[in-house]
């Protein structure tokens, strides 16, 4: 089947995440996934630069994973969790429990990073009515963050520069405090702490979390910001009898330099969201942990017993996978690795802070990004990055690459080069960039 062909065929039929039907918005067939590599349909091979929206963390087709999901595929595909359990999941569960921030012993098994935002929204308020204040139904969070596309994850998110301002008649109205200015190097200010400290002042008592994703704001911004800010929100919430919730979706298993975003602040939060790079990129998987005192308050709610229970909740091939993926990642240098991805990253994008029409480079752990005065033209420069030789999927005015930890520091600087070649040729002047 020639790529053209299949390109065809789904414009017949398909609805692509954040499209519109009928669009003719450039659109790639890819025939296979190996390495850090992807191949379309016309022979074309890409350096993968965004780890298939920042899960496949170890690349494509490894070995260890394929043979974790052929051998639980021997024993069972699926099984409902209600009333039965199996050793996949109480396994990766155990795993969960020990590499992440002391004080996390509970995991709730959910089918994706989504639907652990949701599942942490509903643990907050029903531990709260648990604990005799039922009255804290509203959430805290900050500006310029995302946590999802499911109803309850969307109501956290920016509400005016996010994604989700069509639903806003649907959704229940939190409380948003400005984002950090500070950079992740610089410290943190009582400038940076100001709205949430008056929010919770002023609203605590209908408060019952505040939800944010620690040191990295991820699709709403890809914006860093210091592990003091983290240290400090603690605190607060402490004060005030309310519960922190870290989405550390798109941050957890190594992303930022640290094995979770929550460690640079040395913090443990009351709920943890984790997704994405667990599943290696193979099956849709996330999960929710919690303190015991968490769990505790959730069980002495009214109900009894938390009311959520996904169909293909802790499915075993899912299961499995993740958990040879977490465990391949401890077995090998990974602090290395994402060093070397950083260091390369940094290294390749630096000629970018002297574009016109460039406005910011960071980078952080294995995250790399150019920020553009104007959003780019999707049309114009996905294909270019593709005729480049890499696959990066820009959005708004960002420019970014979450690299599969094991992409060579020689890989690396290609997929930058194509990066700084491409935002050359399609922004346009305006002032000198800084670098943070």
């Amino acid at each position: 089947m020639h790529g053209s062909d299949l390109v065809a065929r789904d414009r017949a039929v398909v609805w692509h995440p954040y499209g519109a039907v009928g669009d003719t918005a450039p659109l790639f067939a890819v025939a296979s996934a190996r390495g850090v590599r992807l191949t379309l349909t016309d022979g074309r091979e890409l350096l993968d630069g965004m780890s298939s929206w920042w899960s496949a963390i170890h690349g494509y087709r490894h070995p260890v994973l394929d043979g974790a999901v052929r051998d639980q595929l021997d024993r069972m595909a699926h099984v409902m969790f209600g009333g039965l359990t199996h050793e996949p999941a109480v396994a990766l569960a155990e795993l969960l429990v020990r590499i992440t921030p002391p004080g996390l012993e509970r995991v709730f098994f959910c089918d994706s990073g989504s639907v652990s935002v949701e599942v942490a929204i509903k643990m907050a308020l029903q531990y709260q009515t648990g604990r005799g204040r039922p009255g804290r139904t509203r959430l805290l969070t900050i500006r310029r963050g995302y946590h999802g596309d499911t109803s309850g994850a969307m109501s956290v998110c920016d509400p005016d520069t996010g994604m989700h301002h069509l639903f806003t008649g649907l959704l229940a109205r939190h409380l948003f405090a400005a984002a950090p200015t500070s950079g992740y190097r610089d410290p943190v200010t009582d400038r940076d702490l100001a709205d949430v400290e008056r929010l919770l002042a002023a609203h605590h008592g209908e408060i019952a979390a505040v939800i944010c994703e620690p040191v990295v704001q991820g699709a709403g911004a890809m914006r860093f910001y210091p592990p003091g800010w983290l240290t400090r929100v603690r605190e607060l919430c402490d004060r005030h009898q309310v519960l922190l919730i870290a989405d550390e979706i798109a941050t957890g298993f190594g992303r930022t330099g640290e094995l979770f975003a929550c460690d640079h602040a040395g913090i443990t939060p009351d709920i943890m969201c984790v997704g994405k790079a667990m599943t290696g990129g193979y099956l849709t998987m996330g999960a929710t942990l919690c303190t015991a005192e968490v769990a505790d308050g959730v069980c002495a709610s009214p109900a009894g017993a938390f009311m959520h229970g996904p169909t293909f909740m802790a499915n075993p091939l899912a299961a499995a996978v993740s958990r040879a993926s977490i465990e391949l990642l401890l077995a090998g240098p990974w602090r290395e690795r994402v060093a070397a991805v950083h260091d390369a990253l940094a290294a390749g994008l630096a000629p970018a802070a002297d574009l016109p029409g460039v406005v910011d480079v960071r980078t952080l752990g294995a995250i790399g990004v150019i920020e553009t005065r104007d959003p780019v033209d999707m049309a114009v420069i996905q294909p270019l990055l593709v005729d480049l030789g890499v696959w990066i999927r820009p959005f708004g005015r960002l420019v970014y690459a979450m690299p599969p930890f094991v992409m060579d520091p020689a890989e690396v600087s290609t997929l930058t080069g194509a990066m700084v070649e491409a935002v050359a040729a399609t922004t346009k002047a305006t002032t000198k960039a800084t670098t943070k």
